[in-house]
């Protein structure tokens, strides 16, 4: 993202040393590498989100696609897609499952 040289940062920290005095800079030093990675942390959860929110699309165009052709002479792609979106289903039902249904016969 940055690159920041050891000059630069020299440069910055004499300048926070005159502008804040000894006592305020390092409580700067931290507000502001705070701020910094809460910045970052946000960003990632959008990265994150944004290429769920990509990847569940991609699910759904497959499956319309496939369901279109009948569900027959799907190419690898759907084939995936419908194999992904099966393996998900399997997931919420089991961990929905109540624990005394699997002691039965």
């Amino acid at each position: 993202m940055f690159d920041i040289g050891f000059w630069e940062l020299m440069f910055i920290a004499i300048i926070g040393l005159l502008v804040l005095g000894p006592e305020k800079l390092p409580g700067a030093i931290r507000s502001v590498t705070s701020t910094f990675r809460s910045v970052k942390q946000t960003a990632n959860a959008l990265k994150s989100e944004l290429n769920h929110e990509l990847r569940v699309q991609e699910l759904h165009k497959n499956l319309k696609q496939a369901e279109e052709k009948g569900m027959q002479n799907l190419t690898s792609q759907e084939s995936k897609a419908i194999a992904e979106l099966e393996e998900a289903a399997k997931s919420v039902t089991n961990s929905y499952k109540n624990p005394t249904d699997s002691e039965k016969p």
